[in-house]
């Protein structure tokens, strides 16, 4: 082995990970297989999961390579469904455009979406690190402070897991609420939507009832805009709840089937699996680094689902960061210095960008300006050259030119 090369460099580095969600594993993976020695810092106590929650389930496809290169793609592939279309529908009109991802053949090797819930690729690579003698996964280690001291990242945990960790990089990965972001004051500008998501996962197969949907469908409707999403176990239906609205009756079980009952009559009634109910922010932290801290995921930026584009993006921070700092290591710190810059750009002008579009389109009231917007898709998915160009932009390949 090259004794100058990065991995032999980064043999032994130690390096804090804050958080074990899909983008803190990620980034755990990337250094440990390159021989850092890499500390996981995992507030829960226990990572299982209940697969019905609304958590991220779609994976684009520089998502997909980006995990196939860390070996985990095709564990990750036999726990998902491939979905290689995904519609823009009308409530009352029905179908409106279909986008066929195969025009993205001879851009990437995965010109499809992967529906898989996240605590799949989770429980991958938590595997993997368990298995890795240069890995540390401590749960039930909730930050309570993160600073800098010189050139080191110091992060105290308290509870049962009390002590200070000390290394000389640290990626922050802690989610929306982020104890890392707040502890070294950085700022989080950003609004939140005048509605609230309510996500309803059922067991019914929905393609039986509304026929013609694929995988993936966003609908929109001046008065009550959906997504209809399958994932491998069940059907996802987000609705828009004004804010106003009280949670309890919202949530309220004959509430629930009342609005599934209204998109498509089921004689039987629904067999609802879980329900949800969330404020939904677009928010971008104004630095992705500070010293040796680098923020990725929810820790660095947030934006609503419509687009399946905020784990993506993320997944995408914990690869750049971890190869930021395996370069840096390796003594080249250009990569570091423009980490920030980078990601925040992908997160204001992309995701951001694309997400709240999405939002604006689903919902919009003015019926000529909703005719204009259902020619402009028809007309985009029916020609395979715009329509390249337009899932480059929603599959986030353009994020990797």
């Amino acid at each position: 082995m090259d004794t100058d090369s990065p991995t032999s460099r980064a043999q032994g580095t130690p390096v804090l990970v804050i958080g074990l969600g899909p983008v803190g594993a990620t980034a755990a993976l990337t250094l440990a297989q390159a021989g850092c020695e890499v500390t996981v810092l995992e507030a829960d106590a226990s990572l299982e999961r209940d697969l019905a929650e609304s958590r991220a389930s779609t994976f684009h496809p520089p998502t997909l390579q980006m995990l196939q290169d860390l070996g985990v793609g095709e564990e990750l592939h036999r726990t998902g469904l491939i979905s290689r279309s995904y519609q823009y529908r009308d409530r009352h009109e029905g179908l409106v455009a279909e986008f066929d991802l195969s025009v993205l053949d001879g851009d990437t090797a995965f010109p499809y979406r992967l529906q898989s819930e996240q605590q799949n690729l989770v429980d991958i690579i938590h595997r993997r690190l368990q298995a890795m003698p240069n890995v540390e996964v401590v749960l039930g280690a909730r930050v309570e402070s993160a600073h800098r001291e010189g050139d080191l990242a110091v992060v105290r945990t308290g509870g049962d897991r009390a002590r200070e960790w000390r290394a000389p990089w640290a990626i922050a990965a802690d989610g929306a609420s982020s104890t890392v972001r707040k502890r070294l004051d950085v700022g989080f500008p950003g609004m939140t939507y005048p509605e609230r998501f309510l996500i309803v996962s059922v067991d019914d197969d929905l393609t039986e009832l509304i026929p013609g949907i694929c995988e993936v469908n966003y609908v929109s409707d001046p008065e009550e805009w959906l997504v209809l999403l399958r994932t491998p176990r069940h059907w996802r239906v987000l609705f828009p709840v004004p804010e106003d609205a009280d949670a309890a009756s919202v949530t309220d079980p004959a509430s629930i089937q009342g609005r599934l009952q209204e998109l498509a009559p089921n004689p039987g009634g629904y067999a609802v699996a879980h329900t949800s109910l969330y404020h939904v922010h677009q928010r971008v932290a104004e630095d992705f680094r500070h010293g040796p801290f680098l923020l990725a995921g929810d820790a660095a930026h947030l934006n609503n689902p419509l687009g399946g584009m905020g784990m993506n993006s993320g997944i995408h921070d914990a690869v750049d960061a971890a190869n930021a700092i395996l370069a840096a290591i390796d003594g080249d710190t250009e990569p570091l210095e423009g980490y920030s810059e980078r990601r925040r750009d992908v997160a204001l002008n992309l995701v951001r960008a694309a997400t709240h579009r999405n939002w604006e389109n689903l919902q919009q009231k003015s019926a000529a300006q909703r005719r204009e917007n259902h020619e402009k898709l028809s007309r985009t998915a029916a020609d395979p050259e715009t329509a390249r160009d337009y899932l480059r932009v929603s599959s986030m390949l353009a994020s990797r030119a």
